[in-house]
Order: C-alpha cells, then sequence, then structure tokens
C-alpha cells in the first residue's frame, strides 16, 4: 500500500550554513520529536546539526515501511542530495531507521546508524496491540524476517545497538541486541529512560564522533 505524501514536521533544527554533520533522530510507537529534547540539546553543544521529524501516526497504526518512507521525504526535503548524515533511532524508530538504510538507499548516505532500545527481533508487548505497525514488531513477523535476512549489510554503515536488560517495553529485552556492529549495555530501569541516562547520551556522542 502506497503512503500519503504527508510531510512529516519536528522542532527547528539549525540551518546548514555552519557544515555541520547532521543526525537525524527518529521517534518510537506513541512519541513525538520532544522526546529526543536533551539529546539533541548535548548533540548541538557537541557541534551537530540535529533534525527531528514527527512521524504520524505514531501509534503503529500505520506500517512501518511506510513511515520509512515518511522520513525518506523528510530527508530529502531537509538535507542536500548528496549530504552525508547519520541517524539515531529510539526503539521503533530503530526499525524505521534500519528500513530506510536497508531499503530506501539510505546505506549510500549513512555513515552511522545507531539503535537505542530498538525491538530487532520482535517484542512480546506488540501482541496487545492490533495495528499493523504493533504486528511488524512481533517476533518473526514477515516484516522482521525479511530485514534480518540481510541485517549484515549495516555493516557499509558504522551501526551500533545499544539497549538494557531491564526494558518492559522491549520482551525479551535481549532483542535489541542485532549480532552486528557495537553492542553496549546500560543497566538503566525504564524503557524511556534510555535517552535521558548519562552514559547512554555519551556513548552516543562517543559514537557519531568516531
Amino acid at each position: 500500500m502506497t503512503s500519503t505524501a504527508r510531510q512529516p514536521i519536528g522542532f527547528p533544527f539549525v540551518p546548514d550554513t555552519t557544515k555541520a554533520r547532521a543526525v537525524v533522530l527518529v521517534h518510537g510507537i506513541f512519541d513525538t520529536s520532544k522526546i529526543f529534547a536533551r539529546m539533541a540539546h548535548r548533540l548541538k553543544e557537541r557541534g551537530f546539526r540535529t533534525l527531528a521529524p514527527d512521524l504520524a501516526p505514531s501509534s503503529g497504526s500505520s506500517g512501518l515501511d511506510q513511515l520509512a518512507e515518511q522520513l525518506q521525504r523528510f530527508i530529502e526535503s531537509n538535507l542536500a542530495a548528496e549530504e552525508r548524515f547519520d541517524i539515531v533511532g529510539f526503539s521503533m524508530g530503530g526499525l524505521i531507521g534500519r528500513y530506510y538504510v536497508q531499503r530506501l538507499g539510505g546505506s549510500q548516505r549513512v555513515g552511522h546508524l545507531i539503535t537505542i532500545s530498538a525491538p530487532h527481533h520482535g517484542t512480546l508487548v506488540a501482541y496487545s496491540l492490533g495495528s499493523r505497525g504493533a504486528k511488524q514488531m512481533r517476533p518473526g513477523s514477515a516484516f522482521l524476517q525479511d530485514l534480518n535476512r540481510d541485517a549484515t549489510s549495516l555493516r557499509q554503515t558504522k551501526f551500533a545497538s545499544l539497549w538494557t536488560p531491564f526494558d518492559l517495553m522491549i520482551v525479551p529485552a535481549h532483542s535489541s541486541r542485532l549480532g552486528i556492529g557495537e553492542e553496549i549495555k546500560f543497566h538503566v530501569l525504564l524503557h524511556p529512560w534510555m535517552l535521558r541516562d548519562e552514559r547512554c547520551l555519551g556513548t552516543v556522542m562517543r559514537l557519531l564522533s568516531a
């Protein structure tokens, strides 16, 4: 099914006047770009230029492939055609970022792809919702099987997965480990706290600076 041409919105970003490296922040289910406020502030302090679309609907009623197409349009509207950039995806946003890189040509432009608490192998919590996006995040879904079949293609980017063993949204928590690239574990008690944890934020800065 072809997605609509809706252009996602997000919080303002610094124009490309300083040639700063751009980082696209992709939120998760039921979230908006506001969830990245602390991370965006830290990134700007480090000299990065942040862009964060509000993908809609974020409820999971649309497929993750459709949201990835929204992400693609946002990138094409806000970045120069040949400009390289990085992606940080939280939770469902990590899968959206992967789809963009693996299926929509993003591997040609993305330098770093960092996922934070993303259900790379699905989450049992997704069975509590019957929406298309939620079904795609169930363990063993056709969507995940397709992405994971050639997950090794992510080695074209500097891929990293950040996760916590205490995650109650990603069940089992080790589903956030993809098995390639860097895997970094943090003992953070709640799923959304991963975006507030100073160790996690510091690691994102380190990875993006490498």
